[in-house]
């Protein structure tokens, strides 16, 4: 029995859970099945929680919208903080670059004005160099060098050294692209530019310097040469016209780095050129030359036995010997004045180199020269012989101040120290 109540439990069938509804005569029924019920509840449960979630957006959003404005004003802040920092920057740099700029144009101008004055004093200096160049007067050497190969003291050509500067030290243009690089690269930049101006003033400077030492070097050789050529001729006694180095001496001082200082320094150069040839010109009119030369001196200037009576006599030149034939020239430029024969002289010509100064040259055995010809130092007026008051072959040669005869070995002296300079 046992077993079979059991067998009926188990056994019995489920009914589903049914709803009944009943309005006046009308009966409704619904059958509620577990997933129905169980997909009722989700809904509802999810309905539920949306709005939950909802409520809690819209409470919660005035603080999530605050918090993100909040944010992005300071990422705003913090960019435009950034952006005038580099504007700050940039106009930092583009200010010291203009400075730089400004401060090599004003070197660039500087090196263009000194070279402009480089430049004239180079014209100055041509004409005074030729001058120089024609007088022979040259800057004293003492490494053993040539005279003429240390004495260029020109300007360079070609391209201006201030423009090369410019070129070379031209800043490069700012770009806001490359504000990282700017600041440093301008600094190397600026650094090279100043030390290239740096060295183009040095060499500036010693340029300028050379000039005026070398100008200095000129003027004191053309003074010592030409207080040789005055100590040489006050020593035989001869004239000297120029007033060389007998007036004071005095001035204001003025600085070397004065522009005046090199207009003064080319003065005196220049004034020193003009003496010496003055003196030049005054010493080359004395009958200084050797009329034979080579020619050994036969008899001299002054009382001597007459060679023909054997009595004491004046002789009032000096005799070269000399075999027939031989060249009898000029010792100085002048206006011949007598062409012929004249008594015991024989064949004669005679001179007139001015001053009062005339020359002689007898027993010639041909004459050359006509009177009121124009002769050079150094011309062949004649050929020696011995016509005349003569007892063989010489060259009788005369010299005479003023008509007064002196001795001519004094002038031949001088002749042969001053041969160097004249």
């Amino acid at each position: 029995m046992k077993a079979a109540s059991q067998s009926a439990v188990f056994g019995r069938r489920k009914e589903p859970h049914t709803v009944i509804i009943a309005r006046g005569n009308e009966i409704r029924h619904f059958t509620v099945r577990p997933w129905v019920a169980a997909a009722a509840g989700s809904a509802l449960a999810a309905v539920a929680i949306s709005y939950l979630l909802a409520t809690s957006y819209l409470v919660l959003r005035d603080d999530l919208i605050g918090a993100a404005t909040a944010r992005q004003a300071r990422m705003q802040h913090a960019y435009e903080d950034r952006i005038s920092a580099l504007r700050a920057q940039v106009d930092r740099i583009t200010s010291r670059q203009l400075l730089d700029q400004q401060l090599m144009e004003t070197k660039v101008s500087e090196l263009l004005e000194r070279q402009s004055q480089l430049s004239q004093r180079n014209g100055r200096l041509g004409p005074i160099l030729d001058k120089a160049q024609a007088s022979e007067v040259t800057e004293p050497v003492s490494d053993g060098k040539a005279a003429d190969e240390r004495a260029d003291i020109s300007v360079p050509t070609g391209q201006p050294l201030a423009y090369a500067a410019a070129d070379a030290a031209a800043v490069r243009p700012f770009s806001f692209w490359s504000t990282r690089s700017a600041e440093p690269d301008s600094e190397s930049r600026a650094d090279r530019a100043d030390k290239l101006f740096v060295a183009i003033n040095k060499s500036l400077r010693s340029i300028e310097d050379d000039q005026v030492e070398r100008i200095d070097a000129l003027a004191d050789n053309a003074y010592q040469t030409a207080g040789a050529i005055t100590d040489a001729l006050e020593n035989a006694g001869l004239p000297v016209s120029a007033d060389f180095g007998k007036s004071g001496v005095g001035g204001p001082l003025v600085p070397l780095d004065n522009p005046m200082a090199f207009d003064s320094k080319v003065k005196e150069l220049d004034e020193a050129l003009d003496t010496l040839d003055r003196l030049k010109k005054e010493a080359r009119k004395l009958p200084l030359a050797n009329p034979a030369a080579g020619r050994s001196i036969s008899s001299t200037f002054g009382v001597r036995t007459d060679p023909l009576i054997g009595t004491p006599a004046l002789h009032s030149g000096m005799d070269f010997r000399a075999p027939y034939g031989s060249p009898a020239r000029a010792t100085a430029a002048g206006t011949v004045i007598k062409a012929g024969w004249n008594g015991g002289y024989g064949r004669m010509v005679e001179i007139d180199h001015g001053g009062g100064f005339t020359t002689r040259y007898a027993h010639l055995s041909k004459i050359l020269v006509a009177p009121d010809q124009q002769i050079a130092v150094g011309d062949e007026i004649g050929e020696v012989g011995s016509s005349g008051r003569s007892t063989g072959p010489h060259l009788h040669y005369e010299v005479r101040r003023d008509g007064e005869a002196v001795d001519p070995l004094r002038f031949i002296k001088t002749g042969k120290k001053l041969g160097q300079y004249l």
